[in-house]
């Protein structure tokens, strides 16, 4: 559905919204705007997708709806991948929070069916559900905002949904690289608090969900990919034990250091709640959790009606760390071997 068409992604520049870029150009589309604020950023980007001539790179914030209203102007599909998504900096900056992932989510939908964009995919977080920080507030919101368009759009033939994420490894600003630097510099590693669970997702399965959702949409629903569980002091203890065995050091498991929960933050995350299964569908990858506001819920094709309980990280079974070591492994985010002297 992807080839010849017109696509815009809002945090064209970031971890997933680059990597949404990447796997599209596959499809050969008319254009991409890749639509972000960051300069530094764009510019890395363009050097790196030098080569193909079907990508325009707009500054701009999704804030501002004037210049938005022009990044989507014929425009076929949105991926919206710009938000605030910092636990920490949206506790302490709480109306940022509300003018990007909020105030900013009701410009794209209106930009959206001014210009009768054909869809619009709007990435979530598992920090909405049950919220209690900020950020998971203000994603909710957004949800909601987004969920209600389809029921308010008129004549319009936008379809709108979302995709919900875990944890996504190795993207910026994550607990991965964070790790990784700490153990390099022998640094103590900072752990929150030894019973934190997340559900953990790669870079490109994000991609692929977002995907996978612009494809499937019909209206109104959340897509959310089932993912591994893992304890995030196991998570320390295979990086400390990987550089070890790499490097032929003698990083200590007692170089975890236990610093407490930062504002904001969870023992363990939800991606969906008992009630939002009333009205879910799964199939071997992912659930699709229909809009409160639809009564009729047929199952979409290939998918069977879920189970009535909650998909969170505190019940789910959590990884073993040979587990772990083989999920790093198999998305290169383990320590390279390279000649080092210690």
């Amino acid at each position: 559905m992807f080839e010849g068409k017109k696509i815009l992604v809002t945090g064209g520049t970031g971890s997933i919204g680059s990597e949404i870029v990447r796997q599209l150009l596959r499809y050969n589309p008319s254009v991409i705007r890749i639509f972000s604020r960051d300069e530094s950023k764009q510019y890395f980007l363009q050097q790196e997708l030098s080569e193909y001539d079907n990508i325009r790179f707009l500054i701009g914030d999704i804030r501002d709806k004037e210049r938005l209203e022009y990044a989507v102007k014929d425009i076929d599909i949105i991926f919206h991948a710009a938000a605030l998504k910092h636990v920490p900096a949206c506790e302490y900056n709480p109306f940022e929070a509300v003018k990007t992932n909020v105030l900013g989510v009701q410009n794209i939908i209106e930009a959206a069916i001014d210009q009768n964009v054909e869809k619009v995919v709007a990435i979530s977080t598992d920090k909405v559900v049950n919220p209690m920080n900020t950020m998971g507030a203000t994603k909710l919101l957004s949800e909601r905002l987004i969920s209600a368009a389809e029921y308010y759009k008129g004549s319009s033939r936008t379809i709108f949904s979302c995709v919900r994420f875990g944890n996504v490894m190795g993207s910026r600003g994550s607990v991965i690289p964070l790790f990784k630097s700490q153990i390099e510099e022998n640094r103590p590693l900072t752990l929150t608090d030894e019973r934190m669970t997340r559900f953990m997702m790669s870079i490109p399965q994000a991609a692929r969900l977002v995907l996978d959702a612009g494809k499937n949409a019909i209206g109104g629903e959340t897509f959310v990919l089932k993912m591994p569980v893992l304890l995030i002091k196991d998570l320390a203890e295979v990086l400390i034990d990987d550089f070890n065995t790499k490097y032929t050091t003698t990083r200590d498991t007692l170089n975890i250091e236990e610093v407490g929960i930062r504002p904001g933050e969870k023992l363990y995350e939800e991606l969906m709640t008992v009630e939002e299964s009333e009205r879910a569908f799964e199939n071997d990858q992912m659930y699709v959790i229909n809009s409160h506001l639809k009564h009729n819920l047929d199952a979409p094709k290939g998918f069977v009606k879920t189970e009535n309980k909650a998909y969170s990280s505190l019940t789910a079974k959590v990884l073993t760390k040979q587990e772990i070591k083989d999920l790093l492994s198999s998305e290169d985010l383990l320590f390279s071997k390279v000649d080092r002297n210690d």
